[in-house]
């Protein structure tokens, strides 16, 4: 099984932390920073192209996801611990820290998702919106339902923690992602984390 591929765009590789896995059949382009034990998982396209992405360390994107941005004024930066459901949909938003995403779900441009907070499966989070940290969005559009339980906040981080120990078993398995030549670019730092607001 080969690792997935990264692309430039306008001379921009990928950078990708030592400890990050991209499945095979995944494509991460242009100018997009994964950081250590982040999992981005098959078939899922991250296009860096007219801004940029960030997933920081520990975060998941599960398989099928597309991530994309805005012009000029709309990159996508996903937090530390962030959780990303299989089939979402990620446009010029920002993800904070320890968040879950739901499987199919969609949040739109200039959207923010607080730490700690879930958006259900199937959620369409429209542009501008701000998921609060703590609470639990649903529905299409998506609304504030009931606050996130301390179970669920449990189980964020347990899904976390497993899919690092499971993209690194991968990542042993597989090796490298493909391209020209090593994946982790000399002298980079690691991706910083979203700032809302």
């Amino acid at each position: 099984m080969s690792a997935g591929l990264l692309l430039p765009y306008r001379h921009h590789w990928p950078r990708v932390a030592p400890s990050a896995f991209v499945a095979a059949g995944s494509s991460v382009i242009g100018d997009v920073v994964l950081g250590a034990e982040s999992g981005i998982w098959f078939n899922c396209v991250l296009r860096g192209d007219v801004n940029h992405i960030r997933v920081g360390a520990r975060s998941n994107v599960q398989d099928g996801t597309i991530i994309h941005t805005a012009t000029d004024d709309g990159p996508t930066l996903i937090g530390e611990g962030v959780v990303v459901g299989h089939m979402c949909l990620l446009h010029a938003c920002v993800l904070e820290d320890g968040c879950m995403i739901g499987m199919g779900a969609t949040v739109m441009d200039y959207a923010v998702v607080e730490s700690g907070a879930w958006v259900a499966a199937g959620a369409l989070v429209t542009p501008g919106k701000r998921v609060k940290g703590g609470e639990m969005w649903m529905g299409r559009p998506a609304r504030p339902v009931r606050q996130v339980s301390n179970a669920e906040r449990e189980t964020i981080e347990s899904i976390a923690r497993r899919y690092a120990t499971r993209a690194r078993e991968y990542r042993l398995a597989t090796g490298a992602p493909r391209r020209g030549e090593a994946a982790t670019a000399p002298g980079r730092r690691s991706p910083v984390r979203p700032r809302s607001g």
